[in-house]
C-alpha cells in the first residue's frame, strides 16, 4: 500500500511539473499542443493530421477545441503554458484581441499559427492556405453558378477572424472585378453594388451551428430574390444546403462553399451546391506538428522564409467530388 501511495505521489508531482513520459535514454518526451478556434468535422479532420505527424516526429500532441472561441481558447492556453508544452500551434479566433495572449505564449514556448494568422503577433510561422486568394477563387465559382449576376449572401462564424475577413474580401473583389494587387476594404455589414453583383451583406453565427441556419433561412425569407448563398465556414455550407432544401429552393438558389465536410460533398455531388473550395486541415495538423517537433529540437530551418507555409486551396466540382471523397477517407480512417 505504501508503495502505490509513493507511486501515486510521484506520478502527480510529474504531472504538475509538467515533466512527461520518459524516453529511453532518460530524456522527457517532448509535448506540443494543436488548438483550433472551433468544433466541427473540419478540426477532427486536423487532428488526425497532428496526431499522425506526432507519431512519425517522436512528440506527444495534445488537441483542444473550443466551443465558445476566444475565451475558452484563452483558458486552455493558459492551462497548456502552466503544464509546460514545449510548443503550440494556434488558430486565432480574435486575432485583434488576442495578441497579448499571443505575446504571452512566444515568450514561454514556440508559438506557430495554424488556419487563420494573425500576422502582428510574434509567431514564428503561418500554416494555411492564402485565405485572400482562396476567396477569389470562391468569386470565381460564384460567378459560375450566378453567370447573369444577382443578388450575394455570405455566412460565416465570425466576421472579425482574419481568415474569414479575407476570404470574405476575396470574394467581393472578385465579383466586382477588381484588380487582384488590390484588396479592398469593405465593411462587413456594407450592401456592396457594382456591376451585375450585389453583395447584401455578411450573417454572422459565432459558431453557433443552429443560428447558422437561422440566419440561412430568415435571409431566405427576407430577400426572396436573392441568387446565391455563400458558406465561408466549414459548417456554414451544409446549414446553408439544409435550410434552402427546406425551403423547396434547390437549385433556384445557387450555393458555394468552403471545406468539406460530408453534407457539403454529398451536396456538390446532388448537384444542390455549385461547388466549395477545400483546405487541406490533414496538412494543416500534419505539417504543424512537424514544424513544431523540429523547432523544439532546435532545428530552424523548417521555416519558410516568408513565415508561410502554403497548404493550396482547390476547387470541388462535381465531377470531382469520388476521387477526392476517396482520398479524404484514405486520411481519416
Amino acid at each position: 500500500m505504501k508503495l502505490l501511495f509513493l507511486s501515486l505521489g510521484c506520478l502527480a508531482i510529474s504531472m504538475l511539473l509538467g515533466c512527461g513520459p520518459k524516453e529511453p535514454d532518460g530524456e522527457r518526451k517532448l509535448r506540443v499542443a494543436y488548438v483550433g478556434n472551433a468544433i466541427a468535422p473540419f478540426w477532427t479532420i486536423a487532428e488526425k493530421g497532428a496526431r499522425k505527424a506526432g507519431e512519425e516526429f517522436g512528440v506527444d500532441v495534445e488537441v483542444r477545441m473550443p466551443a465558445n472561441g476566444a475565451s475558452d481558447q484563452k483558458r486552455m492556453v493558459e492551462e497548456l503554458l502552466a503544464r509546460g508544452v514545449d510548443g503550440i500551434a494556434f488558430s486565432p479566433a480574435d486575432p485583434a484581441n488576442q495578441l497579448e495572449l499571443m505575446t504571452e505564449m512566444a515568450k514561454q514556448t514556440i508559438l506557430i499559427t495554424q488556419d487563420s494568422d494573425a500576422p502582428d503577433s510574434p509567431r514564428r510561422c503561418f500554416v494555411g492556405m492564402d485565405n485572400y486568394q482562396a476567396g477569389r477563387l470562391c468569386g470565381k465559382l460564384v460567378k459560375e453558378a450566378l453567370p447573369d449576376g444577382g443578388k450575394v449572401m455570405f455566412f460565416v462564424g465570425r466576421a472579425g477572424q482574419l481568415n474569414a475577413k479575407q476570404r470574405r474580401q476575396g470574394v467581393i473583389d472578385e465579383l466586382l472585378d477588381r484588380p487582384v494587387g488590390s484588396p479592398g476594404e469593405d465593411a462587413a455589414d456594407a450592401v456592396i453594388e457594382g456591376g451585375r453583383y450585389v453583395i447584401l451583406g455578411t450573417r454572422t453565427d459565432e459558431a453557433d451551428v443552429a443560428k447558422a441556419k437561422a440566419n440561412v433561412q430568415d435571409t431566405l425569407t427576407r430577400y426572396p430574390d436573392v441568387g446565391c448563398l455563400v458558406g465561408l465556414f466549414s459548417y456554414n455550407t451544409p446549414q446553408i444546403f439544409a435550410a434552402v432544401k427546406e425551403a423547396g429552393r434547390v437549385g433556384a438558389v445557387k450555393i458555394v462553399g468552403f471545406d468539406e465536410e460530408d453534407d457539403t460533398l454529398r451536396g456538390v455531388q446532388e448537384g444542390a451546391i455549385h461547388a466549395t473550395v477545400v483546405q487541406s486541415p490533414y496538412r494543416y495538423g500534419y505539417e504543424s506538428v512537424r514544424i513544431l517537433a523540429a523547432l523544439a529540437k532546435g532545428d530552424n530551418s523548417v521555416v519558410p522564409e516568408s513565415k508561410f507555409l502554403e497548404v493550396p486551396a482547390k476547387a470541388v466540382k462535381k465531377e470531382d467530388v469520388a476521387v477526392f471523397w476517396e482520398e479524404l477517407k484514405a486520411l481519416v480512417k
